[in-house]
C-alpha cells in the first residue's frame, strides 16, 4: 500500500466523482482510476459503489476512510514535528475562523512576535472548520459558538456581550440600553442563518415573544455597520465589532444575558509547533486584556 494511493482514495471519497477528484489532484482520470483499483486489489475488497464516473463509498470504504484519514493525519504531524525540531521555523501557521472581528489585532501582535512565520486564514462554516481540524489541516480555529467534540480541545477565551447598533438619527440613539420588547417593530440587518450569532439572537428574541424582521441577510458581518449607518436597519452586533469612528450608537440589552462565547480550538492529537504555541499565547493574552477592560 502506498501513500499516494491513500491520498487519491481520500480525494475520491470526498468528491465522489472521478473527474472532479482528478482535477483537484492535477492527474488524469485514467491514472486516478488505476491507482484506486490497485488499492482495492491490495486490500482485497471494493471500497466504492460505481455508477459511471460517480463513485460512492460503500460500508467497507467508509470504515477504511477513517483509518486512512488518521494515518495521513499522524504522518503530517510527524512531518511538522521534525521540521520544527530541525531548525528555525519559516513555515505557515494555518488558521480558520467563524468570527473575524477580533482577528486583525491578534495577527498584528503575532507578527511582532514571530515575523518569520507566514499566516494563512480561512473564513469557514462550523462544519468546514470541524472537517479541517480532523484532517489536521489547521493549527487553530477561532469559533463562536464553541465546538464540543471528544478529539477537539476547546478553550473559551471570551464571553462577548451582544449590543444593539442603531444609526445616530434613530429613535433609540443616545440611550445606554434597550429592552428586547422595545424592538418588536424594528427592521434588522444581520447575517444569514448558519452563523452562530444569528442562531443566538433569533433564539433569545423568540423567548422574548417575537421573531426579528430582517430587511437584509448576508454572509459578510463587516458590512452590517455600513448598513446601520445608512439607516437600512438596526443590528445585533458583538461588542468586539464596535467601532468608535462610525456614526452608530451601541446599546446594551436590558435584563438579558445576550452574549456569545468565543473559543480557541485545536485538535488534541495535532503537534503544536513553537510558532503555534506562541500564537496561542498571543490569543489568550489578547482576550484576557479585553475581558479586564470590560470589567
Amino acid at each position: 500500500m502506498e501513500l499516494l494511493q491513500l491520498q487519491y482514495f481520500l480525494e475520491v471519497a470526498r468528491t465522489e466523482h472521478v473527474t472532479e477528484a482528478a482535477r483537484r489532484l492535477h492527474v488524469t482520470q485514467s491514472s486516478l482510476s488505476k491507482t484506486i483499483q490497485r488499492l482495492e486489489e491490495d486490500l482485497g475488497v471494493s471500497l466504492f459503489d460505481r455508477t459511471g464516473r460517480k463513485m460512492r463509498l460503500n460500508e467497507l470504504g467508509s470504515r477504511f476512510r477513517s483509518r486512512a484519514e488518521r494515518a495521513l493525519f499522524e504522518l503530517e504531524q510527524g512531518k511538522q514535528e521534525m521540521s520544527d525540531r530541525s531548525g528555525p521555523e519559516q513555515g505557515t501557521l494555518e488558521l480558520a475562523v467563524t468570527t473575524a472581528s477580533t482577528l486583525p489585532p491578534i495577527l498584528r501582535e503575532f507578527r511582532k512576535k514571530r515575523p518569520d512565520v507566514q499566516i494563512h486564514v480561512q473564513m469557514l462554516s462550523m462544519q468546514e472548520m470541524v472537517t479541517l481540524l480532523h484532517r489536521g489541516e489547521v493549527d487553530f480555529c477561532l469559533s463562536s459558538p464553541p465546538i464540543q467534540e471528544e478529539e477537539i480541545e476547546c478553550r473559551i477565551v471570551m464571553v462577548d456581550p451582544v449590543l444593539l447598533a442603531v444609526p445616530k438619527g434613530h429613535r433609540l440613539a443616545g440611550r445606554s440600553s434597550v429592552s428586547l420588547t422595545e424592538l418588536r417593530e424594528e427592521w434588522f440587518v444581520g447575517v444569514k442563518q448558519g452563523y452562530g450569532i444569528r442562531s443566538l439572537v433569533d433564539s433569545i428574541c423568540r423567548s422574548a415573544g417575537f421573531q426579528p424582521r430582517y430587511v437584509y441577510e448576508g454572509d459578510e458581518p463587516a458590512r452590517l455597520s455600513a448598513l446601520v449607518e445608512a439607516e437600512i436597519g438596526v443590528a445585533f452586533m458583538p461588542s468586539t465589532a464596535r467601532n468608535s469612528y462610525e456614526q452608530i450608537d451601541y446599546l446594551a440589552i436590558e435584563n438579558d444575558r445576550m452574549a456569545r462565547e468565543i473559543a480557541l480550538l485545536w485538535h488534541k492529537s495535532r503537534y503544536l509547533s513553537r510558532a503555534a504555541l506562541d500564537f496561542r499565547d498571543v490569543v489568550v493574552k489578547y482576550f484576557g486584556t479585553l475581558s479586564q477592560a470590560d470589567t
